[in-house]
């Protein structure tokens, strides 16, 4: 997930650490079992979030990730046993712990 995100640049051939990133270390992922193979993972990340500003992510249960997410300091979400949570496109969570379910729908 880390090297799928904007922690990291192509330049010339190379993958590079993302000069946007003001932060010594990478963000700590933990990822539970919804996304343990490539095929369920992309089933549940539209696209990888922005992780320039994440110190730590976890994320346990069945979670999707809608296009243009922001993820910026501490973000827990954990989805109970047979509900999900859905992050909407364009979601910005900033120290933010989501628990439950919680699906929006796009009219």
């Amino acid at each position: 997930m880390l090297l799928m995100s904007d922690l990291y640049i192509w330049c010339a051939g190379q993958l590079l650490p993302s000069p946007l990133r003001n932060f010594p270390t990478l963000p700590i992922v933990k990822l539970g079992k919804h996304f343990e193979k490539m095929r369920d993972f992309e089933k549940h990340m539209s696209k990888v979030p922005s992780m320039i500003e994440l110190y730590h992510l976890t994320v346990s249960g069945n979670v999707t990730f809608g296009k243009d997410v922001v993820l910026k300091g501490t973000v827990i979400i954990i989805a109970q046993d047979n509900e999900q949570i859905d992050i909407p496109n364009g979601s910005v969570l900033e120290n933010k712990v989501v628990t439950g379910n919680l699906r929006i729908v796009n009219h």
